[in-house]
């Protein structure tokens, strides 16, 4: 299987999309992301590529892509740990002495369990001021439970401090709560059952929610309701207010805050959309933000990525497979266009 360039790569939106919803898509193959379990997969055969392609005459990169980016996470660390046991190197380590810059940290990313790299973004945000609402709410807000465990666990075994202490150390005030609220992952999940009463209950509850002492209630209702739900109180909300709840958002809260309610409120209402967004913003930049692609192509590779090609094309009207051609350049442009995987017509 090979990564798939500009001439020969078919729409997998299009044709997905032409012939099935993306519910019935998802229940067909599983999944939403570009990278899947690849069922001719060889782990010897990966592990010789990857070897001759460091070794070799010159560091061969359209030959690590291809092996990276044509198989599952798992499957590639079964790569990594054959690797190991064969020549007695590590295969993450030899890669790095290998590569450099961008590319050098999308492979990286690839490479690891997904638990690490949320706990790394995770810690980068909470100690650079200014993304804690922005990184951290993406990851905290999106991640399902098992995954947030995952992570948690990780920055503490790797960092030796709990994530909500740097979240109590490193932010304040309304997004402190929002953030110490998502980390303790205590959203409901969806039974299956619409609670209409609540639903009208928590959209008054929120426009009548005025005033600094009432923010607790915005933090309680936007952090533990399930996904389903918040996404008809945000249709009532509209309803009774006769605006939406980012309208009220911008009108009521300030600065980081405003922020970060914004960007929940994005994620509940349609998070492949959020996705996109952030995406575009990144590509929009005097300097594409490397760091933003990689993380939000990795991270949702194997998850949605499909999804979030389809509302890219739909709000932007160009595929993001040409717009990562257009504005990323280098090696590092070869590794987003394989994770992003083909054209959308």
């Amino acid at each position: 299987m090979s990564v798939t360039s500009e001439e020969t790569a078919p729409s997998l939106t299009q044709e997905i999309l032409s012939h099935l919803g993306l519910a019935s898509k998802a229940a067909a193959w599983g999944t939403l992301g570009t990278l899947r379990t690849f069922l001719s997969f060889s782990v010897d055969k990966d592990v010789q590529r990857l070897l001759r392609a460091i070794t070799g005459q010159g560091v061969d990169h359209p030959t690590i892509l291809a092996v990276l980016t044509n198989c599952s996470r798992e499957q590639r660390q079964l790569v990594s740990r054959t690797f190991q046991e064969r020549t007695q190197q590590d295969l993450l380590q030899s890669l790095q002495a290998a590569l450099s810059g961008s590319l050098e940290r999308i492979v990286v990313a690839l490479l690891q369990p997904t638990a690490q790299l949320d706990a790394q973004e995770l810690r980068a945000a909470l100690k650079d001021s200014g993304s804690a609402e922005d990184v951290a709410i993406e990851i905290l807000a999106t991640r399902n439970p098992y995954q947030l465990r995952e992570c948690l666990a990780v920055y503490k075994c790797d960092f030796q401090v709990e994530a909500e202490e740097d979240i109590s150390s490193e932010t304040c005030g309304v997004l402190q709560d929002l953030l110490l609220a998502l980390a303790k992952g205590k959203r409901e999940s969806y039974c299956g059952v619409i609670d209409y009463h609540l639903s009208e209950q928590d959209a008054q509850t929120l426009e009548q929610a005025k005033g600094p002492s009432m923010e607790g209630t915005w933090v309680l209702i936007l952090t533990q309701r399930n996904p389903e739900h918040l996404r008809r109180v945000l249709e009532l909300y509209q309803r009774f207010t006769g605006q939406e709840l980012e309208d009220t958002i911008r009108d009521r809260f300030l600065g980081a805050t405003q922020v970060a309610l914004l960007s929940l409120a994005s994620i509940i209402r349609n998070t492949p959309l959020y996705f996109a967004e952030k995406l575009h913003q990144a590509l929009q930049e005097p300097e594409p933000s490397h760091q933003v692609l990689m993380r939000i192509l990795v991270s949702r590779c194997e998850v949605d990525l499909l999804s979030i090609r389809a509302e890219f094309r739909k709000k932007f009207g160009k595929s993001l497979y040409s717009s990562l051609q257009e504005t990323v350049e280098g090696d590092s442009q070869a590794a987003l266009l394989a994770l992003c995987r083909a054209e959308d017509m």
